[in-house]
């Protein structure tokens, strides 16, 4: 975990649709995301909201998002 630091959520979104994912909908500040081969995700932060580490972990297990791709 020590090599995740924290970001805003705007960049973590942007890293996850570089990945592959799409928004599938959006209501406010909750986004549903879809990827093929994947369950759906939702994104529910508000885009200039810091995301920590044990959250961006969390992210990463459900989304295969790697801090290389931030």
């Amino acid at each position: 975990m020590g090599e995740w630091r924290a970001v805003r959520a705007s960049r973590v979104l942007a890293a996850l649709l570089r990945i592959g994912w799409t928004i599938a909908r959006q209501k406010g500040s909750h986004r549903r995301l879809v990827r093929e081969g994947w369950a759906p995700v939702t994104f529910a932060f508000h885009d200039s909201v810091e995301i920590g580490p044990v959250m961006l972990v969390r992210i990463a297990k459900d989304t295969g998002l790697t801090p290389s791709d931030l």
